[in-house]
């Protein structure tokens, strides 16, 4: 990868994130980032429960991005797992 493709890669992800947290589930976003590593290892310890906070994450950005139905968000949710649903719950309205 060339510093040029580099620079257009990091350009295109600060535009998405940025979108991401002025999206629709910005708030959510904020509070889901904003949970301790030890909120998350009393929902279930080990590695796995970090990997599915990142995919959550990563989940709940793409939808504030591209403002994805609530109904829509809550199956991309469930779709991870019982893991995933117990840190959503966390979050005050991400499964309404």
């Amino acid at each position: 990868m060339t510093p040029e493709e580099f620079k257009a890669r990091m350009r295109k992800k600060m535009t998405e994130n940025r979108e991401a947290f002025e999206g629709a589930y910005k708030n959510e976003l904020q509070a889901l980032m904003g949970l301790s590593k030890s909120e998350i290892d009393a929902i279930t310890p080990g590695t796995t429960d970090i990997e599915i906070y990142d995919a959550l994450i990563t989940i709940v950005k793409e939808a504030s991005r591209v403002n994805l139905m609530q109904a829509q968000l809550k199956q991309r949710i469930e779709e991870l797992g019982a893991v995933a649903i117990k840190i959503a719950e966390k979050v005050p309205g991400l499964l309404v």
